[in-house]
């Protein structure tokens, strides 16, 4: 594996769910694979669980780990070519990320969107150009249009999860005080999109009006503007903000209540209920399904580990 950016990168998402937890049963047994191998990880964007589960993952495999905060510690980066930099950016990504790959055998790269032009988002040109000048395998830990990590993460939670064999999973839209990014319901909905072709889950978005997701990622999914039909039966919810993709970056007024509780859990198959976390109580999610039974939302923080792990494991045998 040379990269871990989208499902494309993977070729089973069932095999790589199932190598996920037998390295979650057995999680120090290949760190001869990583003796005297770095994991560089670049951060443009806070993190807490991406960066901590990356860490420990790359330590169980013997890694050693350098983290470089490019917001805080970094020069400035350009990224476009033929510019002169008589401005305010300092190094250009075409040194910068070369430099870390002499430093590094494996890289992870997080970045936010900046939300204000779809085209220049959805071009991936600040991961993509990393990828090329570093040299070295490389995984999204984050980027403008996808987190798949997480997604991984979701996925082997529910196999963990399910009592049933094709379980009915809903991503469902919740209320925000802000203007939220498509990653993580993009990626979502790509994981599942594509293990519904595998006859892993059946998928529904449940979203209001003017909240549809691009179309690139949605293929093959239900799709309903009413919340409490598409919770009919779900055994999965997973709860997440997101603003509009068609009218990028917008925030729109919706009268419905659409944040998750109890009631509305009881229109479910007791379903198990996820957010990819940090989570705003009583905004996007209920406290009394946070604090409740039906939470996963921790269990589903601690399968991070083996989701990087698992990305980790099949570059490093790659580059044997």
């Amino acid at each position: 594996m040379k990269r871990f950016f989208s499902v494309k990168d993977v070729p089973s998402i069932a095999d790589v769910v199932q190598e996920a937890l037998v390295l979650k049963a057995a999680p120090y047994d290949n760190q001869e694979l990583g003796q005297h191998k770095t994991l560089g990880l670049v951060f443009l964007n806070p993190s807490l669980r991406t960066r901590l589960s990356t860490q420990k993952a790359a330590m169980n495999l013997g890694m050693n780990v350098m983290v470089m905060n490019m917001d805080k510690d970094g020069w400035a980066l350009e990224t476009q070519d033929g510019v002169v930099m008589n401005g305010t950016t300092v190094e250009h990504i075409r040194e910068a990320a070369a430099v870390m790959g002499e430093y590094c055998d494996i890289l992870g790269l997080r970045s936010f969107p900046k939300l204000k032009d779809r085209e220049e988002d959805y071009s991936e040109d600040l991961f993509n150009k990393f990828m090329k000048y570093c040299g070295v395998p490389v995984v999204s830990l984050e980027s403008a249009t996808r987190h798949p990590l997480q997604s991984l993460t979701d996925m082997i939670t529910i196999t963990e999860y399910k009592k049933v064999e094709k379980p009915k999973v809903v991503l469902a839209w919740a209320p925000h005080v802000k203007a939220l990014p498509q990653a993580v319901p993009n990626s979502f909905a790509e994981w599942m999109c594509k293990a519904q072709e595998e006859g892993l889950v059946d998928f529904t978005i449940a979203q209001p009006m003017g909240y549809e997701l691009s179309e690139e990622f949605t293929a093959g999914a239900t799709i309903s503007n009413n919340l409490e039909e598409s919770l009919n039966n779900a055994d999965f919810v997973y709860v997440k903000n997101w603003s509009s993709y068609q009218e990028y970056g917008e925030v729109y007024g919706v009268e419905d209540n659409w944040m998750m509780d109890n009631k509305k859990l009881s229109l479910t198959n007791d379903a198990k209920v996820m957010h990819c976390l940090p989570v705003r109580r009583d905004l996007e999610l209920s406290s009394e399904i946070l604090d409740g039974p039906n939470s996963l939302v921790i269990k589903e923080a601690s399968n991070r580990v083996w989701a990087a792990q698992v990305v980790l494991k099949r570059m490093l045998e790659d580059l044997v």
